[in-house]
């Protein structure tokens, strides 16, 4: 199935006709960088997204040993 000329321009006015004259030129920017971030990233070496070993430690608030000391006395 090969689209011919006239196929072409009709589909081409539709757009023209949904979107309307001033969208298009926003449209194929948006179109041109996303093609180019698509390329760009799949050229490019993986990056390592693990996550790295934190230590974890209590939080230190004011309220919260006062609370534990007082239900440990029950």
């Amino acid at each position: 199935m090969r689209l011919g000329f006239g196929e072409l321009l009709l589909i081409c006015l539709v757009i023209l006709l949904i979107f309307g004259s001033s969208k298009l030129p926003q449209l194929g920017d948006a179109l041109g960088r996303g093609i180019k971030n698509f390329k760009k990233a799949t050229t490019e070496e993986p990056i390592d997204i693990t996550s790295k070993k934190l230590e974890v430690t209590a939080p230190t608030t004011g309220a919260a040993p006062v609370e534990r000391s007082a239900a440990q006395k029950k």
